[in-house]
C-alpha cells in the first residue's frame, strides 16, 4: 500500500512541475474521507469546495472523494502526510494511534454531556491547543467537524452492563474505545468503517457503536435488531491539511479558504444535529431495530461500568488533561 501511496504522491508531485503554461493551472486539494456523501461530514465537504473554489474565484479547485473510494481509514493519514492527497476529516480516534494520544480525551465515555458543552471545549482555548499538537506530525488542524452522539446497537437487548458480556463489538482503531468495551466484558475488534455492515450481517461482531446518522446510511439498522439510546460517546472529526502544502500556499488564497473552511464548518455542524434527528425517525419508521431507552437508574449503572476507562487513559494523557477537560464541561469532581 505505501508503494501506491507514494507513487500517487510522486506523480502529484510530477504535475505540480508542469512549466510556465501551467503556472495558471488552478491549485487541486484532494479532499478524502471514508464516508457516504449524504452525511453530515460529506455534505461539509461538499460545502467547503463550493466555497473554496467560489471565494478564489476558481484559483483553487477541491476534488472530493467519498466513501473510502480514495483511501481507507488505516491509509489515508499516511497518505496526507506523504501529500498523495492533501486534505483529510479523520474522526479524533484516529490520531492517538499516529503518536497524538492527547485526542483519545476525545473518546471518553461521557465525558461530553452535550454539543453545546462540546463547543466550548472545540472553539476555545483548549481546542486550539490540541489542534497545535498536530503540526509535529506534518499535518494543519483547521476545524473541528461534528458527527454526533453514539448509540449502541447489537442482536441482544443491551440494558445493564451484564448484558455486553461476550458480545463481539466493531470499534474504531482506539485504545479508548477498547477499554470501554473491555470494562463492560465485551470483546472489542478493530475494523474498517466500511466493512462494519458486512461484519454485522454475516455475524462477525454483534454489535457496534455509532450516530443515528452513520447507523442509518450505513443501513446498519437493517442488520441489527436492537439499539439502545446511551449516547455514550462523541464521535467527531478534525479537518486537516499537509502542513507543506498548507504553509506553500499564497496568504491571499490561505485567507480565503479559512473563511470557505470556517462557514462549511458551520453548516456541517447544523447538518449533523438535523440529521441524526432525522435518521433516529427513519430507523423507528423502519421497524427494523427496536430502539430502547434506559431509566436514570440504568443510565447510572452504564456510567459506573465505565469508569475504570478514565483510569486507564490517564496512565497515557496524564490526568492534568483529563482534568482541564472536565473543567471545560463543567464535569470536575467525576
Amino acid at each position: 500500500m505505501r508503494k501506491l501511496i507514494l507513487a500517487a504522491a510522486a506523480s502529484v508531485a510530477a504535475m505540480a512541475l508542469v512549466g510556465p503554461a501551467a503556472a495558471q493551472a488552478p491549485i487541486v486539494i484532494k479532499f478524502s474521507h471514508v464516508v457516504a456523501a449524504d452525511t453530515p461530514k460529506g455534505k461539509a465537504a461538499d460545502k467547503f469546495k463550493e466555497l473554496a473554489e467560489k471565494y478564489t474565484n476558481g484559483k483553487v479547485k477541491v476534488e472530493v472523494y467519498p466513501n473510502s473510494t480514495l483511501y481507507k481509514d488505516k491509509e489515508e493519514l499516511e497518505a496526507l502526510q506523504l501529500g498523495a492527497v492533501q486534505m483529510l476529516a479523520p474522526s479524533n480516534s484516529k490520531f492517538g494511534p499516529i503518536g497524538v494520544k492527547e485526542f483519545e480525551v476525545f473518546d471518553l465515555p461521557y465525558i461530553l454531556p452535550d454539543l453545546k458543552t462540546l463547543r466550548k471545549v472545540t472553539d476555545g482555548p483548549l481546542g486550539a491547543r490540541l489542534l497545535k499538537l498536530l503540526d509535529s506530525k506534518g499535518m494543519t488542524g483547521l476545524a473541528y467537524w461534528d458527527n454526533g452522539f453514539k448509540e449502541m446497537t447489537a442482536n441482544k437487548k443491551l440494558v445493564a452492563p451484564a448484558d455486553y458480556r461476550g458480545v463481539k463489538f466493531r470499534i474504531q482503531s482506539s485504545k479508548v474505545l477498547e477499554a470501554q468495551f473491555r470494562a463492560l466484558g465485551s470483546i472489542p475488534q478493530v475494523m474498517a468503517f466500511g466493512e462494519v455492515y458486512q461484519a454485522l450481517q454475516t455475524g462477525v461482531v454483534d454489535g457496534q457503536e455509532n450516530t443515528w446518522s452513520n447507523i442509518y446510511t450505513q443501513k446498519m439498522h437493517e442488520v441489527q435488531k436492537f439499539a439502545t439510546v446511551t449516547s455514550h460517546g462523541y464521535i467527531g472529526y478534525v479537518v486537516v491539511v499537509n502542513k507543506k502544502f498548507w504553509d506553500g500556499l499564497p496568504a491571499d488564497i490561505r485567507l480565503e479558504l479559512d473563511k470557505a473552511m470556517k462557514e462549511a464548518t458551520a453548516f456541517g455542524n447544523g447538518q449533523s444535529a438535523k440529521e441524526n434527528d432525522d435518521a433516529l425517525e427513519l430507523i423507528k419508521k423502519s421497524g427494523k431495530t427496536e430502539i430502547i431507552t434506559l431509566t436514570p437508574e440504568q443510565d447510572a449503572a452504564m456510567r459506573k461500568a465505565m469508569e475504570p476507562v478514565y483510569k486507564d487513559v490517564a496512565t497515557r494523557v496524564g490526568q492534568p488533561l483529563i482534568d482541564e477537560f472536565m473543567k471545560e464541561t463543567g464535569q470536575a469532581g467525576h
